[in-house]
């Protein structure tokens, strides 16, 4: 298991155990993570389960794709950092990855 944080806007701190081959998203939604509404069901076809990625975990991960790049343009408050969530697949070598949640939803 894989240990991921999400930190809302309000300063809670959800501190979740990930299956490795899982994504983000999914954790969230299971855990009841608030802020990451995922419409789409992790399809990569909306914005609704953006974070910020913390500026320490950013080199981790892959670049995004072309398709999440441009959802993100639907996403509220884009900032350096910003993912969609869904497209966030958990490994070993993310273990304490921290993600912000925004505000709110695109």
């Amino acid at each position: 298991m894989t240990r991921i944080i999400f930190q809302t806007t309000g300063g809670e701190r959800y501190e979740i155990d990930a299956a490795n081959g899982t994504t983000a998203m999914e954790n969230a939604v299971r855990n009841d993570v608030p802020g990451i509404d995922a419409d789409c069901g992790g399809a990569c076809a909306c914005a609704t389960c953006h974070v910020y990625v913390d500026e320490a975990w950013r080199a981790a991960l892959p670049a995004p794709s072309e398709m999440e790049e441009d959802m993100l343009d639907f996403a509220y408050d884009v900032r350096a950092g910003s993912r969609l969530s869904c497209q966030i697949r958990v490994s070993e070598a993310l273990d304490g990855l921290v993600l912000g949640v925004p505000e709110r939803q695109g």
